[in-house]
C-alpha cells in the first residue's frame, strides 16, 4: 500500500466498530449498526462466530451497502471466502486464523487486510506478509473475547514504533480508559461493547469518537 493510501486508511481507523449480536436485545443488527454509523463510526467489521455461511453472507451484503452510504470501509472477520464472494473492502484475521500471506493471495493486492498481533514479532511478520493494518490487544481486560491475551502499553508502543502500517488498539477499551492510550502511536481504537453494549448507541459513539480524537492528537 502506498503512503497516501496508508494515511487515508489510518484516518479511517479512528473509531473501528466490531459487531456483536450478543448485545442486540430486541433490536436488529442492522438498526444498531446504522445508529453507530450516525454517531460517527469510521470503520466497520462484521464479526460472526456462530452464524452459518448463508445468513452470514446475507447479513454482510446488507451491512456493506449501508457502510457505503457513509463512505466507511467494511471488512469481514475471519471468513475469507465470504469476503471474496461479496467483494468486501477487506478482511481481518487473527493469529489462529488463516495465515496473512495466504489471505493476501486470495483477496488480491487492492483489498484491506487487517491482522491481530500481540507481540512485535507477530506485528513485523504480519506486515511482511501483506497486512495493511494491525489490531493489537487486549490492551485492557475484556469480556468480549475469551482467548484475548493482555498486551501492555509498552508492548503496544513498541509495536507502533516497529511497523510502518497503522495500528489500532483493541480489548476492554471504554470512553473512560481511552485517554490512557495517548502517546502509544496508535491511530485509533477498535471496540465492541463500548458502542454496541451501550443503552443509547448514537450518544455513546459520538462521545467515544471525541475522546478518541483527543487521545490520538494528544
Amino acid at each position: 500500500m502506498e503512503a497516501g493510501s496508508r494515511d487515508k486508511l489510518a484516518e479511517s481507523l479512528l473509531l473501528y466498530a466490531v459487531t456483536d449480536r450478543h448485545w442486540l436485545g430486541d433490536r436488529t443488527l442492522y438498526d444498531v449498526v446504522r445508529e453507530s454509523l450516525d454517531g460517527g463510526v469510521t470503520f466497520l467489521q462484521l464479526r460472526e462466530k456462530d452464524l452459518d455461511n448463508e445468513h452470514f453472507y446475507e447479513e454482510a451484503v446488507k451491512l456493506q451497502a449501508m457502510a457505503k452510504e457513509y463512505n466507511v470501509p467494511f471488512v469481514v472477520n475471519d471468513n475469507v471466502d465470504i469476503a471474496v464472494k461479496m467483494n468486501a473492502d477487506g478482511v481481518h484475521v487473527g493469529q489462529h486464523d488463516m495465515e496473512a500471506g495466504d489471505v493476501r493471495a486470495l483477496i488480491g493486492p487492492d483489498k484491506i487486510l487487517g491482522v491481530s498481533a500481540q507481540t512485535v514479532e507477530q506485528a513485523l511478520l504480519a506486515e511482511k506478509r501483506g497486512a495493511d493494518y494491525l489490531g493489537v490487544g487486549a490492551v485492557f481486560p475484556t469480556g468480549s473475547k475469551d482467548d484475548a491475551d493482555d498486551v501492555s502499553y509498552d508492548t503496544l508502543k513498541a509495536i507502533c514504533e516497529a511497523v510502518s502500517i497503522p495500528v489500532v488498539a483493541i480489548g476492554g477499551i471504554t470512553k473512560e480508559n481511552t485517554p490512557e492510550l495517548a502517546g502509544s502511536g496508535i491511530c485509533g481504537i477498535a471496540v465492541i461493547s463500548a458502542i454496541y453494549g451501550q443503552p443509547i448507541i448514537f450518544e455513546a459513539t459520538t462521545a467515544l469518537k471525541k475522546v478518541t480524537e483527543e487521545m490520538v492528537n494528544a
